[in-house]
């Protein structure tokens, strides 16, 4: 019956045995019952002396519920905790163990009461739906047996079933089964990151409900297949015009969508769903498997890339069903509360068009990162989000009131009565002091005392240019190139670049514009890009360190932005520069660029003035040569603090313990500042100070006169500007001498407090 090792291994053998269990699963018995029949089916199918099923249970720990061929009375007896045993091995990292010899396996613990001291060989698969374990399936055999993919994968689809009998509440109560804890008891504080600013209070609905599925085992899968064929089409056809209901807002945004797109295109992952339904699974029983695969072989991925694009898939797995099922569209989008806050695990850009606008306040996720698909969108939708929370999907239930507070980056769930209070009035006091900020963005940013400072923001979309005009801004003091590399397909072309360069000029209407080089390696991934793992990635092959390494990028990029910039002033600025020769590198790729484009008669910018980020301290002892060779500097504090403290500033557990206002900290940048000085070069700074008033008054004290920064923060630091005596300050800052990064803070927010200094 199996010519791969096994009966129940093949596809027949997969198909009939789906059939029996259907056939048990019809039958009009209790549902322990039915599982007790599916345990024998399923022994007797893959020619095992043992089946079992373990369902999960309240605490964390796995109950034996059925069994074939262990001792009778050890069901309901026997528990493992998760990560205990072989069993709950298989549940804690939620994928399939296959072993010949499963007693001298490190993970094995022996339960005397079952009687399995007698079977040598174990397989066991996850029971799973909707990426939840609900369980674990074990077959088991007295001598060594060589289990095969093909027969693993048997079991996994027989899982399916019995996750949909454990999903029913017949044999546990659905309470029990909710990943929920602590529903509706007390309020709770939770921590998060913030991928697009703002301030949200409102209901929780949550995002992708399970879909029920109610045939699991296919009559006739070649009908299945046309089934899929068509809701493929359908799908498709809907993707489409989403994309051209958005045709006019191009750029990253209409990139993002359209990398989408492909994805629904992808052979293999089609492919991967029709061989699940020549098993014997329905089409709509073959998705879910498909994902419920990805989803486990994901599950300890940590690149931020590839967790992206698992939760585009996800997206279109769930899209893809609902066609299947007939369902054109979710019912939380037809009928969402007026202040609604959504929240998932992850989500897929296009499902954030999903919902009206007018009543979406904000979205919170368990993962997501700030350069994920969907967080391009919101901030492009102007949505507030808020990801990297752990646990939320453990804590959250639909119809929970919640608080996203993109200002201290937490979230309260269901807040007390004097938390919503405090909320509402910081939201009217927010909204009002956004009010005072637009109305305020032409001023001059002058401190009382008549000293002008330079505020520019930092962008890296084209959906972040309008943000010049609404600011107030001089200009963009930092614009990302490496985000429109970092959205697209497949690596952008001379055109490509030139188009997204010449927009940013075009919408800057006259104001500087800074482009920094490609940034990547890191934290920044490239999707088309693989690259071998680094130990020390931040400190490894980065920034201009490829950009040299591959001229041929480098000048293509160089060559877009001399396109982009005929008859307008460029500014080009090269990232992490460790030593002069590769700043004059770089610049004379950047000159041999200019001079190709005058011998072929192209339109020259009108200037060119070139700069160097400050990030490696080892700058610092070639200040001299370095202030010969650039127009400006600009000082990158988020990576400089980083190299002079030796802390990943992505470590958690680093975080709060290095100050950027400690002693030693602000001698350098004050050093940098007052070289630039004697030399009449411009010394900029962007990065987290720049934004920070606080940060920003002891910047402006040292001498700084040029920041750039988020958009959101220069409503602030101009108010903070305006309201300033810079020579008082300039006096009190002098006079606390060396006080350490805590002390520092609280003495200057005692000065802004005693001298009016809004902050």
């Amino acid at each position: 019956m199996n010519q791969q090792g096994g009966p129940g291994g093949d596809l027949t053998g997969a198909r009939l045995l789906l059939k029996r269990i259907r056939t048990t699963m019809a039958r009009n018995l209790p549902a322990q019952r039915r599982l007790d029949e599916v345990v024998r089916t399923i022994a007797g199918a893959m020619v095992a002396e043992v089946c079992s099923v373990y369902v999960l249970r309240a605490g964390e720990v796995l109950e034996l519920f059925a069994t074939e061929g262990l001792k009778a009375e050890a069901v309901h007896l026997t528990r493992l905790r998760v990560g205990e045993g072989l069993v709950g091995d298989i549940a804690s990292h939620a994928r399939p163990l296959a072993l010949a010899d499963a007693q001298h396996h490190p993970q094995f613990a022996y339960r005397p009461e079952t009687g399995e001291e007698l079977y040598q060989s174990l397989m066991g698969v996850p029971v799973l739906r909707s990426g939840r374990v609900l369980g674990v399936l074990v077959v088991q055999n007295k001598t060594r047996r060589h289990y095969t993919e093909e027969e693993v994968e048997t079991l996994e689809t027989v899982a399916m079933v019995v996750a949909e009998l454990i999903a029913g509440g017949e044999l546990v109560g659905r309470e029990e089964l909710s990943p929920v804890t602590g529903i509706g008891v007390l309020p709770e504080r939770l921590e998060a990151q913030v991928l697009a600013p703002g301030l949200a209070l409102g209901v929780a609905v949550l995002h992708q409900p399970d879909i029920t599925l109610t045939q699991l085992v296919a009559e006739d899968p070649l009908r299945e297949i046309d089934r899929l064929d068509d809701a493929f089409s359908s799908m498709k056809l809907a993707l489409d015009e989403l994309l051209t209901e958005h045709d006019g807002t191009g750029g990253e945004h209409r990139e993002v969508l359209e990398t989408y797109r492909m994805l629904a295109d992808d052979r293999g992952w089609a492919n991967r769903i029709i061989e699940a339904i020549e098993t014997g699974l329905t089409a709509e029983a073959a998705v879910q498997k498909v994902q419920n695969d990805m989803r486990a072989r994901m599950r300890d991925i940590q690149d931020p890339y590839l967790r992206e694009r698992l939760s585009d898939l996800d997206d279109l797995n769930n899209r893809l069903l609902r066609y299947l099922l007939g369902i054109q569209e979710l019912p939380e989008a037809r009928d969402l509360p007026e202040n609604a806050i959504l929240v998932a695990r992850n989500m897929g850009p296009a499902e954030l068009l999903d919902y009206d606008r007018k009543r979406l306040k904000g979205v919170v996720l368990e993962e997501g990162t700030a350069s994920s698909h969907v967080a391009i969108v919101a901030r492009a939708l102007d949505i507030p989000l808020l990801g990297h929370c752990t646990g939320l999907m453990t804590k959250v239930q639909a119809g929970d009131s919640l608080v996203l507070d993109g200002e201290n980056e937490q979230i309260f769930l269901r807040p007390s009565e004097d938390i919503l209070q405090a909320v509402a009035i910081s939201m009217t006091a927010l909204q009002a002091r956004q009010v005072s900020y637009a109305a305020n963005r032409d001023l001059p940013a002058v401190t009382k005392d008549g000293v002008a400072i330079q505020l520019m923001m930092n962008a890296g979309l084209l959906l972040d240019v309008p943000q010049l005009a609404a600011t107030g801004a001089s200009g963009i003091g930092l614009y990302r190139t490496e985000v429109t590399f970092m959205v697209a397909h497949s690596f952008p072309d001379v055109a490509r670049q030139r188009d997204v360069y010449g927009r940013v000029l075009d919408g800057a209407e006259g104001k500087p514009v800074i482009f920094r080089t490609l940034d990547i390696g890191s934290d920044k991934v490239l999707p088309y890009w693989h690259r071998d793992a680094e130990e020390n990635p931040a400190m490894g092959w980065r920034a201009l360190r490829i950009s040299l390494d591959r001229p041929a990028m480098l000048r293509q990029q160089l060559r877009a932005m001399i396109m982009a910039a005929g008859g307008k002033a460029l500014h080009v600025m090269f990232p992490m520069v460790a030593l002069v020769e590769e700043f004059d590198d770089a610049k004379e790729i950047l000159d041999l660029e200019l001079q190709r484009a005058e011998e072929k008669g192209g339109v020259l910018p009108e200037s060119v003035r070139v700069g160097a980020m400050f990030e490696v301290p080892a700058l610092f002892w070639q200040m001299e040569e370095v202030l010969d060779r650039v127009d400006f500097l600009s000082i990158g504090s988020n990576d400089l603090a980083q190299f002079v403290f030796a802390a990943d500033r992505g470590n958690t557990q680093l975080q709060g313990r290095y100050d950027t206002l400690s002693p030693a900290f602000l001698r350098l940048i004050g050093a940098i500042i007052a070289a630039g000085k004697r030399r009449n070069k411009a010394v900029g700074l962007c990065g987290e100070m720049a934004g920070d008033p606080i940060d920003a008054m002891a910047l402006l004290a040292l001498g700084l006169r040029s920041f750039s920064m988020a958009p959101p923060a220069i409503g602030p630091l101009r108010a903070m500007i305006r309201s300033l005596d810079l020579g008082q300050l300039e006096a009190y800052v002098a006079a606390l001498g060396t006080q350490r990064g805590q002390d520092m803070r609280s003495s200057l927010r005692a000065f802004a407090r005693d001298h009016g200094v809004a902050l």
